[in-house]
């Protein structure tokens, strides 16, 4: 089994990545192959509604957004992690999963979702809000642990001293790899839930 892990920092092996180390220990304890895509110091523009998607089959800039979505499409969960600006993700982060989610056509019913959000204080539970919707919009089951999934670290390394932070991670970690587990053991022997044709409205009809 496998498990994207896309990273939103701009800082290579800042508090970010060690957070998500202490996940990825977990995952390789538990037999899931996890990679972690580090996308927080790319360039990686907004998306710009163009619609080219629908027809291309990927998103019109051909950027690290194109080379994660053969990666999500193969993997059974999807983490994204984001240290916090201004009570909010990192736009090259939010940028990434605007076209990652929306031009890619295949279907993320059922792979599992979490979302890891670091700061030096505040804003951690709007982002983590923030991160967790684009599962919830994809019919993508949320992993959840002992408590929300952030940790605190300002310094360069400081969140390796956040004991309840890397120990709700690690709690995680197991829960997403049970998860994950338990339902490609569902998928075998019940498959996917049944689909309707989406109705789309909206507030003048």
């Amino acid at each position: 089994m496998k498990v994207l892990i896309i990273n939103g920092s701009p800082r290579k092996d800042g508090n970010t990545s060690v957070a998500l180390n202490e996940m990825t220990k977990i995952f390789e304890e538990q037999g899931i192959e996890a990679e972690v895509v580090q996308i927080g110091n790319k360039d990686v523009r907004g998306c710009i509604a163009c619609g080219s998607c629908a027809t291309k089959g990927k998103c019109v800039f051909d950027d690290v957004v194109n080379e994660l979505a053969p990666k999500f499409e193969e993997a059974d969960g999807l983490v994204v992690a984001s240290p916090v600006y201004y009570a909010s993700a990192n736009a090259t982060l939010i940028a990434c999963l605007d076209r990652l989610f929306y031009s890619t056509g295949f279907d993320k019913t059922m792979k599992v979702g979490a979302s890891v959000v670091v700061a030096r204080r505040g804003g951690l539970s709007a982002t983590y809000d923030e991160l967790n919707k684009y599962f919830t919009i994809s019919g993508m089951p949320v992993a959840s642990s002992q408590y929300w999934n952030s940790v605190h670290g300002r310094l360069p390394g400081e969140a390796a001293s956040d004991e309840e932070g890397l120990q709700t991670l690690r709690v995680l970690a197991r829960n997403m790899s049970f998860l994950m587990k338990s339902i490609a053991l569902g998928k075998e022997q019940f498959g996917l839930p049944e689909k309707e044709e989406h109705i789309f409205t909206n507030f003048v009809k």
